[in-house]
């Protein structure tokens, strides 16, 4: 019997690191963007069309894992008998508790593309302009 299965090994995952820019720019939750020349030395991230930052790659040390976050429910699971366990191995949501959150790995990353601001930006001049 053979298996038609995919794989995913193609993909690659990269983490773009603004924190170079953090304090600089301030970039709304919901702004467009628009990231161009992944494949090259230099990717450009444009950021609500004001905003021009330049990428730099660095390769990960060691092994690193990016993680979704889900909100879920605090469950209790009751698994001992009881005479006066009515829901005995059956999971009860305790609603008094706060939602915890779960992690899950959704895939390792090789790449961090770190972004500064590009001298071409508006932001940039402006800068320039305030401290003199």
């Amino acid at each position: 019997m053979e298996a038609n299965a995919t794989s995913n090994d193609e993909d690659e995952y990269v983490l773009l690191d603004l924190d170079g820019v953090y304090g600089l720019i301030d970039i709304p939750p919901n702004a467009n963007y628009v990231l161009k020349g992944l494949d090259t030395l230099n990717p450009i991230l444009i950021i609500d069309d004001k905003f021009k930052l330049i990428g730099e790659y660095e390769e990960t040390i060691g092994t690193c894992i990016a993680f979704s976050e889900q909100h879920a429910p605090v469950v209790h699971k009751e698994t001992g008998p009881s005479e006066t366990n009515l829901f005995s191995g059956t999971r009860l949501i305790d609603s008094s508790q706060p939602p915890t959150k779960q992690v899950e790995p959704v895939c390792q990353l090789h790449k961090v593309l770190k972004f500064k601001l590009s001298p071409d930006s508006a932001i940039q001049c402006r800068t320039d302009e305030e401290a003199s």
